[in-house]
């Protein structure tokens, strides 16, 4: 695996963390926190740099299923992260989740989680 992929996989294992703390955290208290939108921030800035690094860093076509998948789920976060930052923004920080922002949080992470998974698996059984 060359230089770029290999700082892509790290990096999105950061994102993945970030992610995690960040959807957890609001699944858990049912609250926009500072730790919510921290970690959803900082989760999206690092699967973005770890996207980037990974279709530089690879010789395959970025429209495949795995790219697809990344995309989708990637575009899904970014969604849901201005989603969660513009409900903190009207109504402030630590306020409650409406309750269908907390299900989009809840499936746009498991879709995350399904590409994040595939990309093991494409490497493992490659």
């Amino acid at each position: 695996m060359n230089t770029l992929l290999t700082y892509g996989t790290r990096i999105v294992v950061f994102a993945l963390i970030a992610y995690s703390v960040a959807v957890f955290t609001e699944q858990r208290r049912k609250l926009i926190t500072n730790t919510v939108t921290t970690f959803m921030t900082a989760g999206i800035i690092l699967d973005i740099t770890a996207t980037v690094f990974m279709i530089t860093g690879s010789s395959n076509t970025p429209f495949t299923l795995h790219g697809f998948l990344g995309y989708s789920s990637l575009l899904g976060m970014l969604i849901d992260t201005i989603l969660i930052w513009r409900h903190r923004l009207y109504a402030g920080a630590g306020t409650a989740v409406p309750v269908r922002l907390h299900l989009y949080s809840r499936y746009a992470y498991i879709w995350w989680v399904l590409a994040f998974l595939t990309g093991g698996a494409l490497v493992l059984f490659k």
